[in-house]
């Protein structure tokens, strides 16, 4: 005998066409539940969005028969928003870029680019530190250096070396001879051709630190006795606080 369609177990409906489904879509995002429609799901037909929900499921359920997307699901909310009613986001602009970015919905990324906190990193911030040379390694081994001197300690610091000019660099050289610690411990910033300043890399530095979740501080590196320059020109400690 069989089953009537309304008592199919709800896992079993999701594996036909979707065409055949409501046009109500319920979601669950990140453990977020959202309910909309699929002609919102599909506003943008060149989307991963879209694609998700054409033709056949792309997406597993839930066990209420959700269709389920492993993703923040706070800030779903500000997608489908703009897919509801063109409204762009004002509020956690950087999240739901990289959310925008996800689901490939190519209006609203170019509209949260042109948004001042994304302008601002892709263009200007970016595109600075594009001219530090190995700026992403260098941070990465600042990080390294700091764990591996943080055993049974409240704090560890790392020597930072920042040079704006091939002429700082050769005078940086110089003053890292007559430094009396392991110079494979310093690490060095620069040169670069770009109009920030040397306390503008040194946000920099801090900012992208703190992004991966450490706590960070710097002030200006004040070396012994008989050192030939002043350290404070080049020289800085960060100071890593573990708790």
């Amino acid at each position: 005998m069989s089953i009537s369609s309304e008592h199919k177990p709800l896992g079993k409906q999701v594996t036909g066409s979707l065409h055949t489904l409501s046009p109500i879509v319920e979601l669950n995002v990140g453990g977020e539940m959202y309910t909309t429609t699929l002609s919102t799901l599909k506003k943008h037909p060149g989307s991963k969005l879209a694609e998700m929900f054409t033709g056949q499921p792309k997406l597993r359920t839930d066990s209420e028969g959700r269709f389920f997307i492993d993703r923040p699901g706070t800030y779903f909310k500000y997608i489908l928003e703009y897919l509801r009613s063109n409204q762009v986001p004002t509020q956690c602009i950087q999240d739901v870029y990289k959310e925008a970015l996800f689901y490939d919905i190519e209006p609203l990324i170019k509209q949260l680019e042109d948004s001042p906190q994304i302008f601002g990193e892709l263009v200007a911030r970016k595109q600075f530190l594009a001219r530090v040379p190995n700026y992403s390694e260098n941070i990465e081994l600042m990080i390294r250096i700091a764990r591996a001197e943080a055993v049974a300690s409240r704090q560890s610091s790392v020597i930072v070396c920042v040079v704006r000019t091939e002429e700082d660099a050769a005078r940086c050289q110089d003053a890292l001879n007559s430094l009396d610690m392991d110079k494979k411990s310093v690490v060095k910033f620069g040169p670069w051709k770009a109009a920030p300043s040397i306390s503008d890399l040194l946000d920099c530095i801090q900012m992208d630190v703190e992004a991966k979740g450490y706590k960070i501080s710097f002030q200006p590196h004040v070396a012994e006795k008989g050192f030939r320059f002043k350290s404070h020109d080049f020289f800085y400690k960060f100071l890593f606080t573990w708790w």
